[in-house]
């Protein structure tokens, strides 16, 4: 085991703004930095690509959507390092004392566009885990059936899902706070703006590179450091919940 030796893990790793935050990682970050990705043979291309840099980062294979595999990543990391000192999300796990949920200004949008009934419910500081999702699984029933516009829903998958990621990562905080306050846990949430990626195509204003500025600022907070925590944070500076962009 070597537990005297931080890691940080990057979801998503092996292209666009996950790749760049590796990257910058593997600059910036004293210890090992394990890029994961869904598909094996694009994940180690990508290791191979940093590696022509100079740069060492390790690789893991991780699906989000398989137990089995966050599992195996979360017992890999308990044998080689004890546990997991930063965790940055492109796309989940646990125990961790940074943690960086990218989402986007797009849930601030979305969820202006609410019904006030439905805005009120995200913008609660009480709302736990299971009414979020919840509510993340009334969206997919409504717009099923047709009737989301009528049940306040907006029109935008992709910003209600962003809205999922900003709400869970506040939820995560407040229990942080109350349940493992010592540990100096800090979990926010952050948008890298609008960047050059597969999805956002080609004439986004933002390189890969500027989109992960605000990511790895919070990755790497100083070990000192009291905050942000459960914030949503856009260009290193923290955003007010609910507040149009």
């Amino acid at each position: 085991m070597s537990s005297n030796i931080r890691v940080a893990v990057v979801t998503g790793g092996n292209k666009g703004i996950g790749l760049a935050i590796v990257r910058d990682l593997c600059q910036q970050f004293s210890g090992d930095v394990m890029l994961t990705a869904r598909d094996v043979a694009r994940g180690q291309a990508a290791v191979q690509q940093l590696q022509a840099e100079g740069l060492s980062p390790r690789f893991h294979q991780l699906d989000i959507d398989d137990l089995r595999s966050i599992q195996a990543l979360r017992d890999f990391l308990l044998k080689e390092y004890g546990g997991l000192n930063v965790l940055v999300n492109n796309a989940g796990i646990a125990f961790k004392s940074r943690v960086v949920n990218v989402s986007s200004t797009e849930s601030v949008r979305a969820l202006n566009n609410c019904s006030p009934e439905l805005q009120q419910k995200f913008k609660s500081e009480t709302i736990t885990e299971e009414e979020l999702v919840g509510l993340m699984n009334k969206f997919v029933e409504d717009t099923k059936n047709g009737v989301h516009k009528k049940e306040g829903w907006p029109s935008t998958a992709y910003g209600v899902t962003k809205i999922g990621v900003t709400v869970l990562s506040r939820i995560y905080a407040r229990k942080l706070s109350e349940q493992r306050a010592g540990d100096k846990i800090l979990l926010n949430a952050c948008c890298p703006w609008w960047v050059r990626t597969d999805m956002a195509g080609p004439k986004a204003p933002k390189s890969p590179e500027e989109g992960a500025e605000t990511p790895v600022y919070l990755a790497l907070l100083p070990s000192d450091a009291e905050g942000p925590h459960g914030q949503f944070v856009s260009e290193k500076k923290v955003v007010e919940w609910g507040v149009p962009p």
